[in-house]
């Protein structure tokens, strides 16, 4: 998938465990651990602004676009 997730950076810049943000913005572990490996399909806009306001970071700093390389025809 080309959208890559940084949560674990992240958590490490702000030396917080993902038990830790669990509890602060209420979503289970079992759900960030999924973005945090990157097998999420969406995240609510919601979701986003929680996770950033405990981080203290911008969405950017969570998501990042990776484009899939095409191959030469």
């Amino acid at each position: 998938m080309p959208i890559i997730t940084n949560l674990d950076v992240q958590l490490a810049k702000n030396k917080m465990t993902l038990t830790e943000l669990s509890e602060r913005v209420g979503i289970t572990i079992a759900n960030l651990s999924i973005l945090k490996s990157g097998k999420a399909k969406a995240i609510r806009f919601s979701t986003l602004e929680l996770i950033c306001n405990e981080l203290n970071c911008q969405p950017s700093d969570l998501l990042e676009y990776q484009p899939i390389e095409k191959e030469a025809v």
